[in-house]
């Protein structure tokens, strides 16, 4: 009996289409067709997420009748898997000479060379891609539980999830569009943060819970029903114990992936304020009801609770902070936040690294409102998986919608700062008209 060839084929596959089937029909001509699957991990690397994991990926493409064999990828490089298999062929669209793949292509041939393999490019099919379709989904919209379940799906598959302040509809849109090419990899942020101190600034309310919760899911749904990108809930302290339940039941209807509570009781003052006389910080063990009471309320596992401790704003030091981080870690929390306003990391950088010998250690949380010199790169080596960037959009916005008044009443005129701001259409076509 003859024995085929093997053709190693390395594919992404988050919406399969005619392009992905000719490939693979191409591939099968010249021997037993192996599909290198990447990883949820592996995409991420250089773009957003797939639309599917790799589980259920892999089942469709272990069905496909011209595979042979699927195992994964598990880095944009084929390198590793090449050097395992040794191949006789690679089979890839001629669209990877250029963008992003073009490194991984040039990797491709060199390692072929030491077993005189082949690479064959048949051409791209055009006017198909994963991407196009995925958008156009997108455009239709998604459900509450597939934004729900994205969170955790970030925070399994990135290096870090980056989370940026959206106050309105508009800097939804900004977040939902905005894409980056920086190098190999296209850069985008996973998801907005609702801010307490943000929703309650543009209504010209001060940040002390006086804006009830309703009103802010009230804005908060504007916000989802133009974006499809996970939304994480800045819920201060929770309130009552009895009312969480509603609560969290409103955030899951409306799409919301993650709750964050922080533990302080009396009074909100923002954590930022020099000032901490009179904020106390609610007993552990109190606190972790109020943890047990959302993770027992939600009606998805994927729902989050980020327990957001306070120890270090109040003065209480490194030793309190990991004693709470247990108890809240034990009581159900999916993840902690370990808040400070010292001008540097070195305070968080402190917990993380105790923190990490825990048997109870979950993903960490920085919001680097005042250590705002910090690299990601940085957060990433010391642990922490989700970063949120609170306030930023508002605090650009305001200055410059003053400069623009200040100057109209200046010059009797809007001439001048026309010049200086974007016009009129980049607005509109950034709100697509159905």
């Amino acid at each position: 009996m003859k024995i085929r060839k093997k053709v190693y084929v390395g594919l992404a596959v988050d919406i399969i289409h005619e392009g992905h089937i000719n490939i693979l029909k191409t591939a099968n001509k010249y021997g037993d067709v192996i599909v290198g699957l990447l990883t949820d991990e592996a995409i991420a690397s250089y773009k957003n997420i797939p639309h599917l994991n790799y589980k259920r990926r892999k089942i469709i493409i272990q069905n496909i009748k011209y595979v042979k064999k699927v195992i994964p990828q598990t880095t944009l490089s084929y390198v590793h898997n090449l050097n395992l298999i040794k191949p006789d062929f690679v089979v890839h669209g001629d669209d990877w000479k250029n963008g992003v793949q073009k490194y991984a292509r040039q990797n491709v041939i060199k390692t072929l060379k030491k077993w005189s393999g082949k690479l064959i490019e048949p051409k791209y099919t055009k006017n198909i891609s994963s991407t196009a379709i995925k958008n156009k989904i997108l455009e239709i919209g998604t459900s509450p539980q597939n934004r729900v379940s994205r969170l955790k799906r970030l925070i399994s598959s990135k290096k870090i999830v980056r989370i940026l302040e959206s106050h309105n509809s508009l800097t939804g849109l900004i977040i939902e569009s905005l894409k980056l090419n920086k190098g190999n990899k296209f850069l985008e942020f996973d998801g907005m943060w609702s801010s307490s101190l943000t929703d309650s600034a543009t209504k010209g309310k001060p940040d002390n819970s006086s804006l009830d919760f309703s009103s802010r899911i009230s804005s908060l749904n504007d916000m989802m029903d133009v974006t499809t990108k996970p939304l994480v809930f800045d819920a201060d302290n929770g309130g009552l114990v009895e009312h969480l339940p509603y609560l969290v039941r409103s955030l899951e209807r409306s799409g919301v992936s993650a709750i964050i509570i922080e533990d302080k009781v009396g009074l909100k003052k923002n954590s930022l304020f020099k000032n901490q006389s009179g904020t106390k910080q609610d007993k552990p063990n109190i606190f972790a009801k109020k943890i047990k009471k959302i993770c027992s309320s939600r009606q998805s596992a994927d729902f989050m609770v980020i327990a957001r401790i306070e120890s270090f704003i109040v003065g209480k030091g490194l030793k309190d902070a990991l004693k709470r981080a247990e108890i809240y870690s034990k009581a159900g929390a999916n993840a902690i936040l370990i808040h400070s306003k010292e001008k540097t990391p070195s305070e968080i950088f402190s917990f993380a690294k105790e923190f990490k010998k825990s048997k109870k250690f979950i993903p960490l949380v920085s919001v680097p409102s005042t250590y705002s010199k910090v690299y990601e790169k940085d957060l990433i080596k010391n642990g922490f998986k989700l970063v949120i960037y609170a306030n930023q959009l508002l605090r650009a916005a305001y200055p410059a919608m003053q400069n623009a008044a200040k100057t109209i009443l200046e010059k009797s005129r809007a001439f001048e700062i026309d010049k200086k701001i974007i016009p009129i259409k980049e607005i509109i076509n950034l709100i697509k008209n159905d």
